[in-house]
């Protein structure tokens, strides 16, 4: 990533909406920061290998069900560039392979650390587990909240989007629905 590139073309558009970095004291600066934040935080998800991620905590095993709650969810949308924020859950149904915890913690951040539509995210995270697990199914559901309808356009103020992906050869829609809890 080019920051100082990144950090020109911020100041650019900032004079762009007639705001001046270099006369109004509160945006000197503001370039290098935004550059910064995005390579830094924003967009490291493109700096996880994912395939490596699973691959190294792949375990043997199996369970009936697992299922991993409470995940904070930060994206960013590539449609106004603006956060969505709230959180997922993940569940899945082994065959004879797990992950440990963590790994599904940090599979989600690492794709939701990208330009990231909500509904490609959760498809993204069932398609990694059953690329690397192979389980019975897995699912997704991630509920935000997006700045772009809040801040702008519909000002919908506590709107939540709740998107659930599904996917599996032996999948029973109640028991993934419940073990998402759905509706809820």
């Amino acid at each position: 990533m080019d920051r100082p590139a990144a950090a020109r073309a911020i100041d650019a558009f900032l004079r762009a909406l007639d705001r001046d970095p270099e006369r109004e004291p509160e945006l000197v600066g503001t370039g290098e920061r935004v550059a910064q934040a995005w390579a830094d935080d924003l967009l490291q998800g493109y700096a996880v290998d994912v395939d490596g991620l699973l691959a190294k905590n792949v375990l043997a095993g199996t369970s009936e069900l697992v299922v991993v709650r409470g995940l904070p969810v930060a994206t960013t949308c590539p449609h106004h560039l603006m956060p969505s924020t709230g959180e997922a859950v993940v569940a899945f149904a082994p065959r004879d392979r797990i992950v440990g915890v963590g790994a599904v913690a940090r599979l989600v951040d690492a794709f939701a650390r990208r330009l990231a539509l909500q509904e490609q995210l959760g498809e993204q995270v069932v398609g990694a587990l059953e690329k690397h697990l192979g389980p019975r199914w897995a699912a997704c559901r991630i509920v935000l909240s997006h700045t772009c309808m809040i801040a702008r356009g519909e000002r919908t103020h506590g709107a939540r989007v709740e998107t659930v992906a599904l996917r599996g050869t032996e999948v029973d829609r109640a028991v993934a629905y419940a073990a998402l809890a759905v509706g809820r």
